[in-house]
């Protein structure tokens, strides 16, 4: 009698590790991709909708901007209307390593570009998703580096209603400790002309193109929608 060959053991594969959690800057690049190719398909549309051949993305159908309220750069009360002049609108924070200081940097480019008596008709407005830590002061400072322009601090949870009122989106991430994170945000810089309409929005991608962006700020100036 023969022994039959003793059956063939795979060893035990190792378990593998855990993944690693994704840097919140990864996260950010990939919200940044899809964000681009959003507003990528609504450029197109919209260029084929609208009259004049914005750079931004402009509304088919522009609707009426959101007021809101909150504490300004000087502590107290500021209200945003919308209605009286033209409106660069932005949703930021300043703790923001690249988005906000370029999108802010290049609005500045944009107001010094104007004549006097326009830049009397335009606004330039960061509205904090970071309540939290943006206190009327470091907004103060943030906003005069880049060369001035309104802040405001709204508190949760109003913020929340206005920025979805806006189409824009934020949370936080890579939270360490309550006064260590990041906030991955809706980079879009919104339009608004003096009769308090949305007309045209663009990603902070584009803003380096300040001809372009300074051409529609100029076209809406002249051409607010009744």
């Amino acid at each position: 009698m023969t022994d039959s060959p003793a059956p063939h053991l795979n060893p035990a594969l190792p378990e593998a590790p855990a993944p690693a959690g994704r840097p919140w800057y990864v996260s950010a690049l990939l919200a940044l991709v899809v964000v681009t190719l959003v507003l990528g398909g609504a450029w197109l549309f919209s260029r084929s909708r609208s009259a004049y051949p914005f750079f931004g993305t402009a509304y088919p159908s522009p609707p009426v901007a959101t007021g809101f309220s909150g504490t300004g750069t000087d502590g107290r009360p500021y209200t945003f209307s919308p209605t009286g002049q033209t409106s660069a609108v932005f949703f930021g924070f300043t703790h923001c390593p690249n988005i906000c200081p370029v999108t802010l940097s290049y609005l500045n480019k944009v107001r010094q570009a104007l004549t006097p008596q326009e830049r009397e008709q335009f606004q330039i407005v960061l509205v904090s998703v970071d309540p939290q830590r943006d206190t009327p002061a470091r907004l103060r400072e943030y906003v005069d580096w880049f060369g001035g322009g309104a802040a405001v601090n709204i508190p949760e949870p109003k913020l929340s209603e206005v920025a979805r009122s806006y189409g824009v989106g934020y949370q936080q991430v890579e939270v360490e400790t309550p006064e260590k994170y990041q906030i991955n945000h809706t980079t879009a810089t919104y339009l608004i002309d003096s009769a308090g309409r949305l007309r045209a929005l663009w990603d902070y991608t584009q803003m380096s193109q300040v001809e372009r962006v300074l051409a529609d700020v100029r076209y809406v100036m002249r051409n607010p929608l009744q």
